[in-house]
């Protein structure tokens, strides 16, 4: 049975939507369907600014960062008034499925208009925070950890120049994912994120504690701090100041922003995009609704709406234990005291 899919990009834009929105083009035309794309999120459903999707007009994007559907919040959405119109508009386009890429406010809006529309619904998760169960890993999450890993690196270089201490700031503030993984994979001393700190100000002493065992065991050298956005009430640059006056070293913040939403897929990304992108158009065809696809262990695998942005998804443990346990440097002095 022919169909008619609408797809949109929404929220923060992630690294592999691009490809995500060509394997959908793609993989619908195979079947005979016919796609098309509304503008700026829900702000486009709701103004009804859309454009058919053909293969030409996807051609080549997969290897775009950003979204060439746009992307945009809309509080128009969350009120009644924006609601009906948006279901209004898929009715009046005789839209038979609705295609929602991104993260966990937007697969809320979707569950939201499912209750109020008929078609049929499907998300895709699109976010760089990593931070929807039912799903090993988001569109774009890869990529900003690549991208953030490199800047880090490039800061090790100065940090090393100067012997100087240096604070990253790095997206996630519901969610350690990023900080955790770009901190183990460039080395840094020590990495902060909301699963492992309950309340920031008792941290403080065990994280002056751990920069002057440091320099004990290391001697006059850099230290990299990652630390997730909006951890530290009032911010990383607080917290430099803090621990600047706290331990008489120089401690210099960085907050990488929004460099980490850009820059051209991985090929990680481009390809859970694609395969992501095609299973949607799939599932479309067995009926399914109300559900976001995803992939756990290398096998494609759909969740209820509501599942996958509330219940709370857990860190790898043996990563966050190689971080917090294997690296503390505060027990290896103690250790070396006794021998």
């Amino acid at each position: 049975m022919r169909k008619k899919i609408a797809v949109i990009t929404s929220g923060g834009d992630a690294p592999g939507m691009n490809a995500c929105v060509r394997a959908i083009v793609l993989a619908a035309n195979r079947y005979g369907h016919q796609v098309v794309g509304f503008k700026h999120g829900y702000n486009g459903l709701i103004e009804n600014e859309y454009k058919e999707l053909t293969a030409d007009s996807v051609q080549h994007i997969i290897k775009l960062g950003g979204t060439i559907l746009k992307s945009a919040r809309c509080e128009a959405f969350t009120t009644d008034k924006g609601l009906t119109t948006a279901v209004n508009n898929l009715t009046r386009n005789e839209i038979d499925s609705f295609i929602v890429i991104g993260g966990d406010g937007s697969l809320r809006g979707l569950d939201r208009l499912s209750k109020h529309w008929d078609g049929q619904v499907i998300g895709v998760p699109g976010t760089i925070d990593n931070d929807l169960s039912g799903t090993d890993n988001t569109i774009g999450y890869q990529t900003a950890i690549d991208t953030a890993l490199d800047s880090i690196d490039k800061l090790r270089d100065t940090a090393d120049a100067f012997e100087r201490i240096f604070l990253v700031e790095v997206m996630g503030r519901h969610a350690g994912f990023i900080a955790l993984a770009s901190a183990v994979a460039s080395g840094a001393e020590q990495a902060l994120f909301p699963e492992s700190i309950e309340d920031p100000h008792l941290e403080l002493e065990s994280i002056v504690q751990h920069v002057e065992c440091l320099r004990k065991v290391k001697g006059k050298s850099s230290i990299i701090m990652v630390i997730a956005e909006h951890l530290w009430p009032g911010g990383v640059t607080d917290l430099a100041e803090t621990l600047t006056k706290q331990i008489g070293i120089e401690c210099r913040p960085c907050i990488l922003g929004h460099i980490q939403r850009g820059g051209a897929p991985v090929a990680y990304d481009r390809i859970l995009a694609t395969k992501l992108g095609t299973y949607a158009v799939e599932i479309i065809n067995e009926g399914q609704s109300g559900v976001m696809v995803g992939e756990i262990n290398n096998r494609q695998c759909a969740h209820k709406l509501n599942y996958v942005y509330s219940e709370q998804k857990a860190l790898d443990p043996y990563l966050v234990k190689i971080q917090q346990n294997i690296f503390d440097v505060v027990q290896c002095l103690n250790q070396t005291k006794t021998l």
